[in-house]
């Protein structure tokens, strides 16, 4: 039996752990992302159809259009009743408050055969100013063709409430639109390309040629080689089965299979709305300085009242008094070595005051000087 003393325990342990840090300090760098092929690509024609259709929301308590802004209304609203048999009189003019017009969109998804219902999206046109508790008269929704793709009809439902009462109003939410669960029943079917050819192709969700070829090589590695082969940076060519069964089970295989993914390329993407700033961890910078300095502008207008004497002949003149200021706070100079990771980046900007505003600044400065090692995109 082999007997430790303290000081070999003692080394012992300093080794283990001098060793699972290591570990912990290198694996974030070296492993790579495992991901299945049905999250990075699909199957090119094999995808979902805008639907778009015009109709009218009726049972509204007085929150409807107001039919002297909103003319079409109804004239929409003669015309359905003219197609049901009802004719109003000659010099007749209805002013209807119960009746909306709106716009109704939905997405038809691959494979929807008819009779299947799907989910639709009401959203106002005119003037109403709330579709809650209304009714959607059938409408037929249209694909880009033309053609007649569903019919929408049923009770609305709307994520608010709202209230107004002696000129006050209170609203939660938004109650111009609303969504009809399965609101939709499928009409005409689209035909998809999954059943033509003895190929079909994988499209990628981003264009990348070390991403096509590990797709093409995962599929030769499980179906055999010659199987699959890359196109091109966003494209896959793969050889199915004639059958469709079989070709339904081909397909469930492969879109299972998992691959190891290189890492990114470096891409910071920034929101110019919002302020929002997200970079991946493969962006880098090169040798640079940077200083950042704010600088505020404050305007402040004081109304002035100038009132004539009592036995005068002016008028009562009303002015404004604006204050100027201006603040300059001074930034201070940062210098950061080159080949610094995501980490330090954020941990230098965040040395320098920065908000996620001015970060847009910065960065695009960083990139013009050629100290920023990755792809900008502005949303």
């Amino acid at each position: 039996m082999t007997r430790f003393n303290a000081e070999s325990l003692l080394r012992w342990t300093v080794a283990l752990g001098l060793a699972a840090a290591s570990s912990a300090l290198w694996w974030p760098l070296e492993a790579a992302a495992a991901v299945r092929i049905k999250e990075i690509a699909a199957v090119q024609g094999v995808r979902s159809n805008q639907l778009v259709g015009y109709g009218l929301i009726v049972g509204l308590d007085g929150t409807g259009d107001q039919s002297t802004q909103t003319p079409f209304t109804t004239q929409s609203l003669n015309a359905m009743l003219q197609q049901m048999g009802v004719t109003l009189p000659p010099g007749v003019t209805m002013q209807p408050r119960n009746v909306a017009a709106v716009m109704v969109t939905a997405q038809l998804p691959p494979f929807a055969q008819p009779g299947q219902t799907i989910d639709v999206n009401v959203s106002s046109v005119g003037n109403a100013k709330s579709l809650r508790g209304g009714t959607l008269i059938a409408t037929p929704l249209k694909g880009a063709d033309g053609q007649v793709y569903a019919l929408a009809q049923g009770n609305l439902i709307v994520g608010g409430a709202g209230a107004a009462a002696g000129g006050s109003k209170v609203q939660i939410n938004h109650l111009s639109a609303g969504r009809i669960p399965e609101g939709a029943s499928v009409e005409r079917s689209v035909p998809t390309p999954l059943l033509a050819g003895d190929s079909l192709v994988l499209g990628l969700a981003a264009g990348d040629y070390a991403t096509a070829r590990a797709v093409a090589g995962a599929i030769n590695q499980a179906k055999g080689g010659g199987t699959a082969a890359a196109i091109d940076g966003r494209s896959v060519r793969v050889k199915v089965p004639q059958s469709g069964d079989e070709r339904v089970a081909f397909l469930a295989d492969i879109e299972n299979l998992t691959l190891e993914l290189a890492q990114p390329a470096a891409r910071v993407v920034l929101n110019a709305r919002t302020g929002s700033v997200v970079m991946n961890d493969a962006v880098t910078l090169g040798a640079c300085a940077v200083a950042h300095g704010n600088l505020s502008v404050t305007i402040s207008t004081t109304p002035v009242v100038s009132q004539p004497n009592a036995l005068a002949q002016g008028q009562t003149v009303q002015a404004e008094k604006s204050d100027i200021a201006i603040t300059q706070q001074g930034g201070a100079l940062i210098s950061m070595p080159p080949g610094v990771r995501l980490a330090d980046v954020v941990k230098a900007l965040n040395a320098l005051g920065a908000t996620p505003m001015d970060l847009l600044a910065i960065l695009q400065a960083m990139k013009s000087a050629g100290a920023l090692h990755a792809e900008i995109e502005v949303l």
